[in-house]
């Protein structure tokens, strides 16, 4: 599998709304860096599984749709859309997230979105 095809499984395994097949893509010293106002940062497969079980059920129907993949090496760069619900809210996200892979595995994703859209999303009167 190449390092494009990983990170597309990756991305689409969050549909599924099982941590554990999120987190079947990343090694086990696995860094998720976040970078938003909102966002928090965390080491380790299992620690990231377990924030995942919380961020899968925050968003129902969480989907990606991917923008656009460019891959370099061991280093994806992904532009998407993050559609999910948030307390009955549809939001849409955009953001970009740079990939490291090795050896078949997820080492590192740096991930840039909006925390202002996200925040006017679940904000507005409906």
């Amino acid at each position: 599998m190449t390092a494009k095809e990983l990170v597309a499984s990756y991305l689409f395994s969050f549909e599924s709304a099982d941590p554990d097949a999120v987190a079947s893509h990343v090694a086990e010293d696995f860094e998720n860096d976040q970078v938003s106002v909102l966002a928090t940062t965390c080491r380790g497969r299992e620690i990231y599984r377990q924030r995942l079980a919380g961020f899968l059920s925050s968003f129902k129907n969480l989907r990606y749709t991917i923008e656009e993949m460019i891959e370099e090496d061991d280093r994806v760069a992904v532009a998407y859309v993050m559609h999910a619900e948030d307390n009955n809210h549809p939001i849409e996200i955009r953001g970009v997230m740079i990939i490291f892979v090795n050896n078949g595995q997820i080492i590192r994703r740096s991930d840039y979105w909006d925390g202002l859209s996200y925040q006017q999303q679940v904000s507005r009167d409906v």
